[in-house]
């Protein structure tokens, strides 16, 4: 399976010679859950130019650090991307941003939370466990770095990982070929912690102190990371 990376955003640029770019930590993710993948990228925030999406394999929505709701030219674009891509049941992953521009082209809301910053690895409850998940524990502690939030799933979508904080955490869609994380599987630990540490002076201490802690739990980064390969392999056409 070829999977197009659509890159919605960059590492922080102090952060790009040791832990490269977004794609090559999906590409490096999935080579290690098994899978038998290739991979395509598409800046679209560099002016990318987006394929018809009932021609490509799998799709794979990255995080990025604009928001929904703002006013970017390619933002309408993705959208409309992700409608026809939904609509001829290409599979479709959305991971932070990425699960959020899914649900706001779908149907759903998505808000600057008033919880504030969701930041270190935060532990999710499983809601549901669809086929490529059978085994999911209890709960899954993933890292996280984010403000804005589904608030309402779109219709489609059942939740699958929900937490006080973060409810809509999760989302998988009916049609079987869309599936979507508010946190990021795809960030190796010293990643994680150094974003805990660029956010200093701008989360409230005590988030960032609380943060860093939660380090000391175990991560499933890699447990999720072979549910998305096995979710990707179930699709391959």
């Amino acid at each position: 399976m070829r999977i197009t990376i659509i890159e919605t955003g960059y590492v922080p640029e102090k952060l790009r010679p040791e832990f490269g770019s977004y794609p090559k930590m999906f590409e490096r993710m999935l080579g290690g859950a098994d899978g038998d993948f290739s991979f395509d990228v598409i800046a679209v925030d560099d002016n990318g130019m987006l394929p018809d999406p009932a021609q490509l394999d799998a799709i794979l929505i990255t995080g990025s650090p604009a928001g929904v709701y703002e006013d970017h030219a390619w933002l309408p674009p993705l959208r409309d991307f992700i409608r026809q891509a939904y609509a001829a049941q290409i599979p479709m992953l959305g991971v932070c941003f990425g699960h959020q521009i899914m649900a706001d082209a779908l149907g759903g809301k998505v808000e600057k939370s008033h919880k504030g910053w969701g930041l270190g690895r935060h532990t999710y409850e499983v809601k549901a466990r669809p086929g490529f998940m059978p085994d999911a524990p209890e709960t899954l502690s993933i890292a996280c770095s984010h403000q804005d939030q589904v608030i309402e799933a779109p219709g489609d979508a059942e939740v699958i990982l929900g937490s006080s904080f973060t409810p809509n955490a999760g989302l998988h869609y009916k049609t079987g070929k869309a599936l979507s994380f508010q946190p990021h599987p795809e960030f190796v630990d010293s990643y994680a912690e150094a974003l805990v540490d660029l956010r200093r002076g701008i989360a409230p201490d005590e988030v960032v102190e609380t943060g860093f802690k939660s380090f000391d739990k175990q991560s499933d980064s890699s447990r999720v990371a072979n549910y998305i390969g096995a979710f990707f392999r179930n699709n391959a056409s």
